[in-house]
């Protein structure tokens, strides 16, 4: 985990996959960014959620300090005014380079899965995102996606339902041999700071391990901040 950002009011970080980005476990983020606090010498090591990111997704978070600013940047999620991009890396090619998927999305807790359906029903909600492709292989495209929606495994089930699993996501029914880890990154983050009003913008500049297959194969020759 790396801090990328802090002052009284929030803290911005880059998650790892494999870690929960909330709950109380001495392995979800809250615990471990309030150790992370506390080693640098803040006083307050307090830790508010205001939003996820799936286990096994990695990239920028932003958490509160405070109830208050938990509060301001739960309302700007909630009138769209925080914006999150990611990078995906899609086992196959999209019939086209760039489009809006809208589906019907059911997530099963037992089963921990989502799926799209057919028929809106209880539990049923409505996915739309936007996706704009960055380069490609034969095998593999990397595309940049605008969440519309935020929904549970949202950017995974959409294009997993379209034949195009995210590399490395074999709940989805990538192939073994696409990726180690998922390969789903949140690169761009920016929102209104809760106290100021000011836009923060943050950018990742490294994709992660999940994305070196597609370097291997030869998808694009160098995989940096010079494509976005």
């Amino acid at each position: 985990m790396e801090i990328i950002y802090k002052d009284e009011h929030v803290v911005v970080c880059s998650k790892p996959s494999g870690i929960l980005s909330e709950g109380e476990s001495a392995s979800a983020m809250p615990t471990l960014l309030g150790e992370a606090l506390g080693a640098l010498g803040e006083d307050n090591t307090r830790i508010f959620p205001v939003h996820r990111l799936d286990k096994e997704t990695s990239g920028l978070m932003v958490f509160a300090r405070s109830s208050k600013a938990a509060a301001a940047l739960s309302e700007s999620i909630a009138d769209s005014r925080m914006k999150k991009v990611y990078l995906a890396l899609l086992c196959g090619v999209p019939k086209e380079e760039k489009g809006r998927l809208e589906d019907l999305l059911f997530f099963d807790r037992q089963r921990s899965k989502s799926f799209v359906v057919d028929r809106d029903r209880k539990g049923v909600k409505q996915a739309i995102l936007e996706y704009e492709t960055v380069c490609a292989s034969d095998d593999y495209t990397l595309v940049r996606v605008f969440l519309l929606t935020g929904r549970t495994h949202q950017i995974r089930a959409q294009f997993a339902s379209r034949g195009l699993p995210l590399a490395g996501d074999r709940r989805y029914g990538a192939p073994k041999e696409s990726a180690e880890g998922l390969a789903l990154l949140s690169y761009k983050l920016s929102f209104p700071h809760p106290k100021t009003g000011a836009l923060m913008e943050f950018e990742l500049e490294e994709m992660g391990d999940a994305f070196h297959l597609f370097r291997e194969k030869g998808g694009a020759k160098k995989l940096s901040t010079n494509i976005f």
